[in-house]
């Protein structure tokens, strides 16, 4: 038989754990619906010329152009410092692939150099077709691959 006390000590534990639940869902949702300030609007790019393209170096901000799928082929998201990728509202590049996370990735400037980092996504990011296991870093032109779309640093 199981004493009195038991069954109340393990009461209480359970009352703990489902309170720590729903405090942790709770948080998870607050996290996902807190806007984290304006998104950059995907901007199709047309051809340029190429003198045109040495001037767009000289005073170039990196970009992610989107190569697949090939209705979103040619939408550019600018970078700043640090843009986080998903499915979310909240990212700075929203992607409308049911194989991103919620938040999926993010590229960050440091020491001078581009980096991804994937963060916990269920499919895996790749860059380059390789998966990213760790911040690696990314140059102009790598291919960077998140579900179904893929896109190419400039």
């Amino acid at each position: 038989m199981v004493s009195d006390q038991l069954l109340f000590v393990l009461k209480i534990a359970l009352l703990i754990l489902l309170y720590l639940f729903f405090f942790r869902v709770v948080r998870a949702v607050w996290a996902e619906l807190r806007p984290t300030g304006p998104r950059p609007q995907p901007v199709p790019t047309a051809p340029a010329h190429s003198a045109s393209r040495r001037s767009r170096r000289e005073n170039h901000r990196p970009q992610f152009v989107v190569l697949e799928p090939a209705e979103l082929f040619g939408t550019v998201f600018p970078l700043d410092s640090e843009a986080s990728i998903g499915r979310a509202a909240g990212c700075q590049i929203t992607l409308d692939d049911t194989y991103s996370s919620q938040i999926h990735a993010r590229v960050f400037a440091r020491d001078g150099a581009w980096q991804v980092e994937d963060l916990g996504s269920t499919n895996g990011t790749w860059l380059n077709r390789q998966k990213v296991a760790g911040p690696m870093i990314i140059k102009p032109g790598d291919h960077l691959q998140i579900g179904n779309t893929v896109m190419e640093l400039q």
